[in-house]
């Protein structure tokens, strides 16, 4: 029986035609040649090989499949050769001056890289290694989802994160960084901004299926990415295809909550192609009644190297998500009838080109079309006397306070089913050009124009934008052991006008260890930025501002009395100013690290919902009132957010790993509309406990941001066997029950501050490798069976589990017999 690898299909052809190539060039030049391997001798591919002259580089190359590379040119004296790879240790080999002869073979061997060596591209637009960087920022890899569900689970382990999930699977998820809003977020996929207009980014709909590596700056950067890189930036990487023979993989799992998952992926190489495509599919029916959940989520990059120094990538993400919405089922004692429904979809296509040994230039078109529609197909509750009435609950917040009654839910006007539909479609252009300038200074210009429409509500409440920002930015080093990054972005919104974003960073590589040493290296770093947010639809189309210019003439008071009073403004942009330093110390080889971080943030002009009530409480007529069906909004929050976080990672052995984190946020409301305005409202159960409804008073902590919180990781792999606990753990956190009762007073209100409990959530990800193709998982999440809810009124998943296969077909472990 004859055994054939795809290496000896391809021997003969491929020996042929490299000979008769060696044979051609060695006439002309010199040819460098050699492979890259790990410590074990596994070949990498797609290494990055870049042969510097006087410390310029001059030609690169990448590692094909079998992990060899070759350079036809002659070296000069003194030329180097740079291997780099994500993961692993940047190599520099020299290239000795005696070095002469037709062929020079350099094999080099890297070595994994310790946890402060990965290479990012968030902070500045350019690779730059994590050592180099001023600014806080976490890369996640495949191992860091292993058995996870949605990108949210992952982001749980970032220090500085806090994630809040309204309900169960499905339900609505926000991520908060270092105190930061929740729509204060820029989040990209493959360079695609995901964000709805106005930062919003649902995240219970984001999969983590195809998720390559995770990126998350802890800071501002609209100078980089414009508007909604308030507090901070979440760059999302697809998973490429590396193999030469087709790999394809199969999983499904299934759990208690009739809960089950299919995922397919098939990826590899040709030649100077790549693909990868991955589907999958989770449903559940939660723990709570009509809250069934579903998620289809498709995803797709493709690549093509036009040559050596031109490359072109088309990518495509697209989900389908449905989603039962029993709504605030502790807090009305009934679920909602009703529904969400979601279909977005990214795309984009990227040219990526080195014109130059020192000039590189990107060109990216891209978009998204998010398409929403809520329902609700019938009242729920009793209706009574033209409203509809919750049941009866006494509801008991993690303070002690305690209330009883039956809360307003909707009112009978609506005609049934009673739809809300939302709509975004954006379009942009980006294009960016860096040029070294000499080995220390890399220069960066931006440019970026983008096209947004949409509406919130129905497509009679539409608006469009045409924006531009701009980019200027330099980063560089001084003896190798200072690293800056200094710049501004210029957004020309087409709501709000200019408005500049600076941003600043410095690291000092104070000391830099060696082997066998206790302290291999101390980093002390320190940043500084500004960041805008553009407004939402909703909030344009329904601001305060408008809404007083609206009043008809006569009216008392006049709606220009009420905006000199009040000083109300256009709807405009909002605004961060952050400041923040830290260290970052290396032990014993760089397999421990150990970090400080101290921010300070300045949120101002923060956006505020006033109701009804409210609008009337300012002195806006009834009538005019009851036609702002949702509301006002107006610019009037300002809350500063200041306080550390501690993280350490340790790799114990070559078995197990260790991680855990601590963030301490100290956050104060300092302006509030609520306050100043209207100011607060009081339960007549409790006559002396001002309590804000829709928005914190001055002097209270932002709604639902948590002045603890924690996690903690212990991971063992060792041959065929892995197993991760994680936990999590989030302290008390101020809130609100938004409650009116039924004779629309407010004795359903209860004090905002701790109003939300704190609550500690401890998880089990395992596998085995059964065989080569074949591995079984399972999955345990709330291993206590812990009663908590992230957002009071919405109860989290009890003890849930999930267990299954993975089957592998193809890819290197591909043999013909």
């Amino acid at each position: 029986m004859f055994r054939f690898s795809r290496l000896c299909l391809l021997q003969f052809p491929i020996s042929f035609i490299f000979v008769i190539g060696a044979v051609t060039i060695a006439a002309q030049t010199t040819v460098i040649r050699g492979t890259v391997s790990d410590s074990s001798g596994a070949v990498i591919a797609n290494a990055q090989i870049e042969l510097l002259e006087h410390g310029v580089p001059v030609a690169t190359v990448a590692t094909n499949a079998r992990g060899q590379y070759h350079i036809p040119r002659n070296p000069v004296p003194d030329s180097q050769l740079r291997v780099s790879v994500p993961g692993f240790v940047t190599v520099d080999k020299a290239i000795e001056s005696s070095s002469n002869g037709p062929e020079l073979t350099f094999d080099i061997v890297l070595r994994v890289a310790s946890l402060s060596e990965q290479i990012t591209v968030t902070s500045t637009g350019a690779p730059t290694p994590q050592a180099q960087l001023g600014a806080a920022v976490t890369v996640l890899d495949t191992s860091d989802y292993q058995g996870t569900r949605d990108i949210q689970e992952g982001l749980r382990f970032v220090p500085g994160l806090q994630a809040t999930q309204t309900g169960q699977a499905g339900g609505t998820t926000s991520i908060f960084i270092h105190g930061g809003a929740s729509d204060a977020n820029k989040v990209l996929i493959d360079g695609i901004p995901m964000n709805d207009i106005g930062g919003a980014v649902e995240f219970a709909n984001v999969a983590s299926a195809a998720v390559g590596q995770v990126e998350v700056l802890r800071g501002p950067n609209s100078a980089l990415y414009g508007s909604d890189a308030l507090a901070g930036v979440i760059s999302l990487t697809t998973a490429r295809g590396t193999t030469p023979l087709p790999l394809f993989s199969y999983s499904a799992d299934g759990g208690n909550l009739y809960t089950y998952h299919q995922e397919g992926a098939l990826g590899g190489q040709y030649k100077r192609f790549d693909y990868f495509s991955d589907y999958s599919r989770f449903d559940s029916h939660n723990a709570i009644p009509d809250d069934e959940f579903h998620n289809g989520t498709f995803a797709g990059t493709f690549g093509w190297d036009i040559s050596s120094a031109s490359s072109l990538r088309a990518t495509v993400h697209h989900d389908r998500v449905a989603s039962g919405q029993p709504g605030a089922i502790q807090l009305y004692g009934v679920p909602t009838d009703g529904g969400q429904a979601n279909e977005d979809a990214y795309f984009g296509v990227t040219w990526d080109n080195k014109t130059t040994a020192n000039w590189h230039n990107l060109v990216q078109y891209g978009g998204l079309r998010l398409r929403s529609l809520y329902s609700q197909f019938a009242p729920a509750g009793t209706a009574d006397s033209g409203y509809t009435l919750g049941a009866p609950v006494t509801v008991q917040g993690a303070n002690g306070y305690t209330v009883s009654g039956q809360a307003l839910e909707f009112n009978d006007g609506p005609p049934y089913p009673y739809t809300y539909p939302a709509s975004t479609d954006k379009d942009f252009v980006y294009a960016q050009s860096d040029y070294r300038l000499n080995p220390h200074i890399l220069g960066l210009v931006a440019f970026r124009y983008e096209d947004e429409r949409g509406y919130s509500g129905g497509p009679e409440s539409s608006i469009q934008r045409g924006n531009y920002s701009y980019t200027f930015q330099f980063q560089g080093d001084i003896r190798g052991r200072l690293f800056y990054t200094v710049g501004s972005g210029l957004e020309d919104n087409g709501l709000f006008g200019l408005a500049g974003t600076p941003r600043a960073s410095l690291a000092w590589q104070a000391a830099q260890g060696g082997a066998g040493k206790l302290f291999s290296g101390t980093k002390l770093r320190a940043s500084f930025g500004e960041g805008i947010k553009e407004p939402a639809i909703f909030d344009q189309l329904d601001s305060l501002y408008d809404v007083l210019s609206g009043l008809p003439p006569g009216s008392q008071p006049s709606g220009s009395q009420l905006i000199v009073q009040y000083h109300i403004a256009p709807i405009g942009p909002q605004n961060s100013r952050t400041y923040d330093g830290g260290i970052d110390q290396l032990l014993f080889n760089g397999r421990n690290r150990v970090s400080l971080t101290l921010f300070h943030n300045e949120f101002t002009n923060g956006i505020e919902y006033i109701p009804q009530q409210g609008l009337v409480e300012l002195g806006v007529p009834s009538a005019i009132a009851a036609q702002a069906a949702y509301g006002a909004t107006v610019n009037s929050q300002a809350y500063r957010a200041q306080g550390a976080e501690a993280e350490i990672e340790s790799q114990l052995s070559r078995d197990f790993f260790v991680r855990a984190g601590y963030t301490y946020v100290d956050a104060t409301i300092q302006h509030s509309f609520s306050s100043d305005a209207i100011g607060p409202s009081f339960n007549p159960n409790f006559p002396t406990v001002p309590i804000g409804i829709y928005s914190p008073l001055i002097g209270a902590r932002p709604f639902r941001i948590a002045p603890h919180t924690g996690y903690f990781e212990t991971g063992y792999s060792r041959r065929r066997i892995s197993a991760s606990l994680r936990g999590t753990l989030v302290g008390s956190r101020d809130d609100s029950d938004f409650l009116t009762d039924s004779n629309y007073g407010n004795t359903l209100l209860l004090p905002n501050r701790n109003l939300d409990g704190s609550y500690q959530r401890l998880d089990l990800v395992s596998s085995y490798q059964a065989s080569r193709c074949v591995s079984i998982n399972a999955n345990f999440q709330n291993l206590l069976n812990e009663h908590y809810s992230e957002a009071f009124g919405y109860p989290s998943l009890p003890f849930t589990f999930r267990a299954g296969i993975k089957l592998n077909f193809g890819g290197e472990s591909w043999k013909l017999k």
